[in-house]
């Protein structure tokens, strides 16, 4: 008899706890994206894609190909002799180390036999024509390959796994990047994700809605090197990271009553 009463008592006592835990439910509204009304068939302008120009500081991998195999592996450099599939990886999650040319603070590069050449300013395609011009002077019907090894994103806060990830195709959206790290949990706010972005050496900072449509109108649609995306936690997370911290008193006064009471009838 008093076994069954002492466990009515702790039964009692969970209870309560589960109640606790389950009481600071999540609006199922706050965790739609785009809830503008739309028709069946619908369609969004979208804004002109970003295009990424080369700047000083970046670290460029530049492969060289010709009909001269012999001198043309002279111009590249160890990390440009992998196969473009293994340096191209399409996550990061530690800072690699960079292999490659530095693009110099006055935005030229500097080449064997060749020297230095402008390329600041200019698109990785643009910047492969130029280089490609200069080495017909050494080799035959050269082509030149370049990929910006700078173009990373990071993912912060709410999310799945947070992350650096390196971009190789040097184009992302912000929904592919958030769908990189997992896509928003759901006790991230998505009606106040903030994007922080480096323009003229300045920080912007930049909140954006998930649960209308006006992304897709707006510049940070397309994401540009070192953007860092954070998901703020909503009400509901700090809810239930306090509840956790209330409740483990509770939870450990329960153990320890079960135990005294299991050990009074052995």
């Amino acid at each position: 008899m008093v076994l069954s009463s002492s466990l009515k008592k702790l039964s009692l006592v969970i209870g309560i706890a589960l109640t606790s835990l389950v009481s600071g439910c999540i609006s199922s509204k706050k965790l739609v994206y785009f809830q503008d009304q739309v028709a069946a068939s619908d369609s969004i302008k979208l804004m002109d894609r970003f295009v990424p120009t080369v700047q000083p500081g970046d670290v460029l991998t530049v492969r060289v190909s010709s009909l001269s195999p012999e001198a043309t592996t002279f111009f590249n450099p160890p990390s440009a002799t992998m196969p473009i599939d293994r340096m191209m990886t399409p996550t990061m999650t530690a800072l690699p180390e960079l292999t490659g040319y530095l693009v110099n603070p006055d935005g030229t590069l500097e080449l064997p036999l060749i020297g230095k050449i402008a390329i600041g300013g200019l698109t990785t395609a643009q910047a492969s024509d130029r280089i490609r011009e200069k080495l017909k002077d050494y080799l035959k019907e050269p082509t030149v390959n370049i990929r910006n090894q700078n173009f990373r994103v990071s993912v912060m806060g709410e999310v799945a796994r947070p992350s650096l990830f390196t971009i190789p195709n040097e184009r992302i959206t912000m929904l592919e990047a958030l769908s990189l790290a997992g896509d928003i949990t759901i006790y991230g706010r998505r009606e106040n994700v903030l994007l922080i972005r480096e323009v003229n050496g300045q920080r912007t900072f930049t909140r954006i809605d998930l649960t209308n449509r006006d992304l897709f109108r707006s510049q940070n649609y397309y994401l540009r090197p070192n953007d860092v995306i954070y998901v703020e936690p909503g009400r509901a997370r700090v809810a239930t990271a306090d509840r956790t911290y209330q409740l483990l008193p509770i939870a450990i006064s329960a153990l320890s009553f079960l135990a005294i009471i299991f050990s009074r009838f052995k």
